[in-house]
């Protein structure tokens, strides 16, 4: 890997330059798929979707559909040549539910109807008469649990003797606690655009964020090869892991229809149905017993952990898997039991979100410092410090096998808790709500230690493809997609650094099937590292290839060829890029190439639940403030201090965009982003008028992030760095933990209140009469 140089071309690798599409995203010149221009004759589709949550189909009249103003074709699941299964891992997603097939959530698609216009198929959409037979819903954990209903089979990772150690604890806890799930409410919603090809393929425009995956299951359900379709994607508005495997069903309905009728055809679903037909963040149960000694010291631990699937796996084995490998988040236990149930409802199938089922074990772990906190009347903080991962002692090795190599957080928690000047606040806070009785304060500072790579090992590979062009100008692309987190920026600027030119003389082209084939989802936070190192590998085969071609051509020696800022120097003679890319040309040296990388190191033995799932491990700490009204549970977060862990970062501004944007989106589904469904299990949150998103007067007026110095990635990573799309999540985790501090403050600390995310006001105003009632009758 080539070290950084001075002096260094405009956008290489490590400065802050902005986001590619900036000014097309503030001026509304970047285009999303429902802004391309449709071939005429374009037809538009819509869904008719399911009105219960389990019953079978008894009867499915279409008529009135048929005969709508505008509509061309109508589809069932009979009319499906290919597979009728979508599920992305195991099966049990069907593209469509017929008659006599049994429908599993409110919500769950039925047809799909084609119209001249979007508004004549919405409208036909509404008017289909479907007769069920209604069955009984099992609409919560644990409902699930005790009907012992599974999408998949459990899963147990243990270290040492977790019961004994209980039985031998100076101090034991016992608890439980629901965590909610999240609505990715990306801004771009679900919609793809397909267009026939007169040799009998189809070319898929899709808002997604696995479009090999998606080219697969379209060719599936049209029963087509795999090469007859190419999934093309510039760009998405928002994902969040909501467009990692939910994207197929819309690209796979839209694909049929245009199949049937030989003309493109378009689907773009409506908020409202948008959020009742796919899938969320998982909500979870956390039921744990814990035990510790005197000073809070983590002795034994025996945790349940149990996600709501929804009715399907989807991508429920990983996402479990996942929160149970960050049940430890932070800190060393030496005994511990952890199981991981996947229990099936009748709702929909919970899906990929940001952090993929880490956050939830995160906040399992969290939740219990907070409660050893309290029980052993010390700051929380202390009790994290003292249980934080360290090699010595030989605590450095995870539940699950996987040692420690680089530790951060004892370092960065110190460095954040001077910088914050936390100690101090911390003082006078307690002074504060000692004297205060209405308006209470509470402070928290928590850390996140996030496993960076996908936990299905095959996914950990990346192509890329690189053009060098007769002028110098070159062409890049990429199996990872662009979704606004900057990753397009990212990987030109690696390219940039390699061959040593100036960022604005790349052109980074859309994700396309047939450039890059076999490509892994953008997801787990490895979009830069697997799809950066992919391209930088084939900017160093050009560069390998020009530098051979200069020893050759002018007969020098390798030390005598130089790449630096846009010129290629050849013992005393200088060139520009471009005019040596020409020589080259001239001289039929090859000025493309193809790029590998796959992830070294990376193992998980699942029967043995042991392994190194990880190559590496992201780090992070944040400290919130807020400021609560016990008589109304109102709120607000006043001050957020971050120190984040980002190795060598490609790109600082893009890096704390990523931090303050992860952080907001934790705080939202740990405090406002409520999910609502009535007794029959249809969703009441469809939209933002009633699911709430932070806005932007949410944001703290006070929001210090600073990046950690001098820390680079211990593995041979994307010039040291480190991923960071997911990690900073988790610090929002400070607020929730800082809610429950101002909130124990109306019994002087001495408990932990009940507060089960998301902390909405309503539910701190009970914590709050809870705790005061507590206090009184002790």
């Amino acid at each position: 890997m080539a070290e950084l140089q001075t002096p260094q071309p405009q956008g290489a690798a490590g400065q802050q330059i902005p986001h590619e599409s900036a000014a097309g995203h503030v001026s509304g010149e970047a285009t999303y798929i429902d802004d391309l221009a449709a071939p005429a004759g374009c037809l538009h589709a819509y869904v008719g979707l399911s009105t219960i949550a389990h019953g079978r189909v008894r009867r499915l009249n279409l008529d009135a559909v048929r005969s709508a103003p505008g509509v061309v074709d109508v589809i069932v699941r009979d009319d499906i040549p290919g597979h009728r299964d979508i599920g992305p891992v195991f099966p049990g997603d069907p593209l469509m539910v017929g008659e006599g097939d049994t429908v599993e959530f409110h919500g769950q698609v039925l047809f799909a109807v084609a119209a001249a216009d979007y508004r004549s198929a919405r409208r036909a959409a509404a008017l289909a008469e479907v007769d069920y037979e209604p069955l009984e819903p099992i609409l919560t954990i644990e409902q699930g649990l005790k009907a012992e209903s599974f999408v998949r089979p459990p899963h147990f990772q243990q270290r040492g003797d977790a019961e004994a150690a209980l039985r031998d604890a100076a101090n034991t806890l016992d608890g439980e606690l629901f965590i909610g799930g999240q609505e990715q409410m990306y801004l771009e919603g679900q919609v793809s655009l397909c267009v026939p090809e007169d040799d009998g393929g189809m070319l898929v425009y899709s808002s997604t964020q696995n479009p090999t995956e998606g080219q697969k299951l379209v060719a599936e359900v049209l029963g087509l090869d795999i090469h007859a379709v190419t999934f093309d994607t510039r760009r998405m508005g928002g994902a969040f892991g909501g467009k990692e495997t939910n994207a197929n069903q819309w690209a796979c309905l839209a694909a049929l229809l245009a199949k049937r009728n030989r003309c493109a055809v378009k689907l773009r679903l409506a908020r409202a149905d948008d959020m009742r037909a796919t899938g969320k963040r998982h909500h979870f149960l956390s039921r744990f017993c814990v035990g510790f000694d005197d000073d809070g010291l983590l002795q034994g631990l025996d945790l349940m952990l149990a996600g709501g699937c929804g009715m399907s796996p989807d991508l429920s084995d990983a996402i479990v898997d996942r929160a149970m490998f960050h049940s430890d988040n932070a800190y060393y236990i030496p005994h511990v039991a952890v199981a991981g149930h996947r229990v099936k409802t009748h709702t929909v199938s919970n899906t990929a979100f940001r952090g993929f089922g880490g956050p939830q074990g995160v906040v399992a772990i969290e939740d219990i410092m907070d409660r050893i906190a309290r029980q052993t009347g010390q700051d929380p903080l202390d009790v994290r410090l003292r249980n934080l991962y360290q090699a010595e002692g030989g605590r450095n090795v995870t539940h699950y096998g996987q040692t420690i190599e680089q530790e951060v957080l004892p370092q960065l928690m110190r460095r954040l808790e001077e910088t914050s000047d936390y100690r101090t606040r911390r003082e006078a806070i307690t002074a504060f709500n000692a004297r205060e009785p209405v308006l209470r304060r509470g402070l928290a500072l928590t850390p996140v230690k996030f496993g960076i790579s996908f936990t299905v090992k095959h996914l950990n590979q990346a192509g890329a493809l690189i053009h060098v062009y007769t002028d110098g100008s070159i062409q890049l692309n990429h199996g990872g997609t662009e979704m606004g987190q900057g990753l397009y920026t990212k990987i030109a600027q690696v390219v940039a650094q390699e061959l040593q030119v100036d960022v604005d003389r790349i052109r980074c082209t859309a994700t396309r099937t047939d450039k890059v084939p076999n490509t892994s989802p953008t997801a787990a936070s490895s979009g830069s590292d697997i799809n950066g190192m992919a391209a930088l590998n084939a900017a160093q085969k050009i560069r390998r290839r020009l530098t051979e071609f200069a020893i050759a051509h002018f007969d020098v020696t390798e030390d005598k060829v130089t790449f630096a800022a846009n010129t290629v120097t050849v013992g005393e003679r200088c060139f520009s890029f471009g005019e040596f890319a020409n020589l080259a040309y001239l001289n039929r040296i090859p000025l493309s190439a193809t790029g590998f990388y796959k992830t070294p190191k990376i193992h998980y033995d699942r029967e043995q639940a042991t392994g190194r799932p990880f190559y590496y491990f992201a780090n992070g700490a944040a400290v919130s403030e807020v400021l609560v009204d016990t008589l109304t549970g109102e709120y607000r977060v006043t001050r957020v201090d971050i120190c984040h862990d980002v190795g060598r970062s490609l790109n600082p501004d893009l890096d704390r965009g990523q931090i303050e944007g992860g952080f907001i989106q934790g705080m939202g589904w740990l405090t406002t982003e409520e999910l609502a469904w009535d007794d029959n299990g249809r969703l009441l949150t469809t939209g933002p008028a009633t699911y709430k998103i932070p806005a932007i007067g949410d944001t703290p007026p006070v929001f210090n992030v600073e990046l950690l110095p001098d820390s680079p990635n211990a593995e041979a990573t994307l010039f040291r760095s480190k991923a960071v799309g997911e990690p900073p999540l988790m610090e929002g985790i400070s607020v929730w933990c800082a809610l429950r501090d101002a909130v124990a403050s109306l019994d002087d600390y001495q408990s932990t209140p009940q507060l089960d995310p998301p902390a909405t006001p309503e539910r701190v105003l009970m914590a709050c009469e809870a705790i005061c009632r507590k206090a009184a009758a002790s």
